[in-house]
């Protein structure tokens, strides 16, 4: 590089490495939290749901369903491919601090004429001795290889705003990556659940239709003896009738549950199948809700949110660099000869270096509306920061309180559920006895029953809100875990 040429493209470069980029810097906005749950179930434990909270559960065949999403689910696979992408994003952004190097290399064949000037080398200085010249007729041969190097100087930092977008929204697709694994977990557990409800109760119904196909039985052998009007068997026929439809019902639930399973975990409904079970495990687990500040740490949703205001904000700054010049330094160095044999002779050496600058003087007012643009963009994703909040607050009080009742039901329907089945047993050894009429049994059958079926039910609805709330708790997934590039 000629000596003249370094004094000011050093100071441009200490200049692009000192200077503050513009724009303004984030701040995370101001949120407010309330300093504990209104539920009465909630705790204060710091404690987060583990990694695999769906071990809370324990059931071996939830565990390795699960463990099938990350493998096989196809939402989470585009999930994947989209923070990939951000991933490709910010390498990109990062090579634009270095220079471009190109390479550029000819061979050129030039057909001259007599009296035609000669051809002097690229840096000025003459063609090498024992090269042919231009000023014999003949065909000439001219040979140039030279390197290049071109700088976009990052005197406003736009450069580093680019950087800073690219990484936070990074960021934001990992916490989105997490966001839609935490879902398909939640909607695969939650079918998995209700499909054991559902076994069980097939279960129940299976052994109401054997229950109801004695009465059945009873009933006959009265009518058969004259002691039961032909009423009475066609009492006990229609329920034995009406609890075999709710069975199949049932099945039918069952099979839509597990289709559901199928596609969670990336497999065709055709060829998979779960086996029923009459031991259903009914664990409902405890499920440590924390404190209310730390639910933005712990929720996707939130750390997503968050991280797109990071990159709107760090938009800003690159669009408001675009009021300044840009500015690029452009350095060559390579040989030009006639001759092969003295390409690389120092005689045929050229070397520069160029600083340019350009800026735009009007472009009716393209640039303030670019700005304006992305500044309405950050209060946008302001706003949407707050509201995720505003809703995984909601969500998880919605839980608590639903937990809460959940509890409270059960325990009723379970004494409910008791007396039916004694009241049952009663009213059926009442009518073998002739005291009361078979319109009695049936109404304290179907009583009985759809105790039964309540209280299963309300098991089901147990284990699906602890679901529902831990996940909702961000299910133990945490931005130490998953940091992005």
């Amino acid at each position: 590089m000629p000596r003249r040429t370094q004094g000011p493209t050093l100071l441009l470069v200490s200049a692009a490495l000192c200077s503050c980029a513009v724009g303004p810097n984030y701040k995370r906005p101001a949120v407010q939290t309330p300093e504990h749950y209104k539920n009465a179930i909630a705790t204060t434990s710091a404690a987060a749901p583990p990694d695999r909270w769906w071990s809370l559960f324990h059931d071996p065949m939830l565990d390795q369903l699960i463990g099938q999403v990350d493998v096989s689910n196809q939402n989470l696979a585009a999930a994947l491919a989209a923070y990939e992408e951000s991933v490709a994003a910010v390498r990109f952004a990062r090579s634009s601090f270095f220079p471009s190097l190109g390479v550029n290399a000819s061979a050129e064949h030039v057909k001259s004429g007599a009296g035609s000037t000669p051809v002097s080398s690229f840096g000025g200085a003459g063609v090498a001795s024992g090269a042919t010249t231009a000023a014999r007729s003949g065909t000439e041969h001219i040979y140039d290889l030279s390197g290049s190097a071109t700088w976009e100087l990052d005197v406003w930092g736009q450069l580093r705003r680019t950087l800073e977008n690219a990484q936070e929204t990074a960021h934001a697709q990992l916490a989105d990556l997490a966001y839609a694994r935490l879902s398909a977990q939640n909607q695969l557990a939650t079918a998995y659940l209700q499909l054991r409800g559902e076994d069980a109760q097939v279960a129940i119904l299976g052994q109401t239709v054997a229950a109801y196909q004695r009465t059945l039985q009873i009933t006959q052998n009265r009518y058969k003896v004259g002691t039961a009007p032909k009423t009475d068997v066609l009492q006990a026929e229609t329920s034995v009738f009406s609890a075999q439809q709710q069975q199949a019902a049932a099945r039918l639930a069952r099979a839509q549950l597990e289709d559901s399973i199928a596609a969670l975990t990336g497999k065709p409904a055709s060829d998979f199948h779960i086996a029923p079970r009459s031991d259903w495990n009914t664990t409902i687990p405890e499920i440590p809700t924390g404190v209310p500040s730390a639910l933005l740490r712990r929720r996707p949703d939130v750390m997503a949110a968050e991280h797109n205001v990071a990159a709107a904000n760090a938009e800003i700054g690159v669009q408001e660099a675009n009021y300044f010049p840009q500015l690029t330094l452009t350095g060559t160095y390579g040989f030009l000869s006639t001759s092969l044999g003295t390409l690389f002779k120092a005689v045929n050496a050229s070397r520069d270096a160029v600083l340019s600058a350009s800026d735009t003087v009007f472009n009716f007012g393209g640039t303030q509306a670019k700005v304006a643009e992305a500044r309405a963009t950050y209060r946008q994703e302001v706003a949407t920061y707050f509201q995720t909040i505003l809703t995984a607050f909601q969500d998880v009080e919605n839980d608590l309180a639903s937990i809460d009742w959940d509890r409270q039901q059960y325990d009723i329907l379970k004494q409910d559920s008791e007396a039916a089945d004694e009241n049952e047993r009663l009213t059926l050894n009442e009518y073998k006895a002739g005291t009361v009429d078979f319109t009695t049994v049936v109404v304290a059958q179907t009583g009985a029953l759809g105790a039964r079926l309540a209280l299963t039910q309300m098991e089901v609805s147990e284990q699906t809100a602890a679901v529902a709330l831990v996940t909702d708790l961000g299910g133990g997934w945490t931005t130490a875990a998953n940091a992005a590039p």
